[in-house]
């Protein structure tokens, strides 16, 4: 049976400050990409879940490894997509 594939992207939550974003807008601009306005730098993570385990199932576990431990809670927020199996 197939793995179950979860997508995680992690994020600085809105009005936190983000030092690199800044950094990669400046340096946009400098090489000429005025028109971007805000750039927000975050993490994708990609996991694979045992065959077996149920997409319902596979969500919520995901979800507490996020609240556990792949993203800070107080900065970040973070979005989940199982993308159901994969072999």
């Amino acid at each position: 049976m197939p793995d179950v594939l979860a997508r995680v992207y992690v994020t600085p939550k809105k009005g936190i400050l983000d030092p690199q974003g800044k950094a990669v807008q400046h340096s946009l601009h400098a090489l000429g990409f005025g028109e971007v306005g805000d750039v927000r730098v975050g993490k994708y993570i990609e996991l694979s879940l045992r065959s077996g385990t149920p997409g319902r199932t596979a969500e919520q576990r995901v979800r507490e490894m996020c609240e556990r431990l792949l993203a800070n809670g107080v900065i970040e927020d973070f979005r989940i997509e199982v993308a159901g199996e994969r072999s």
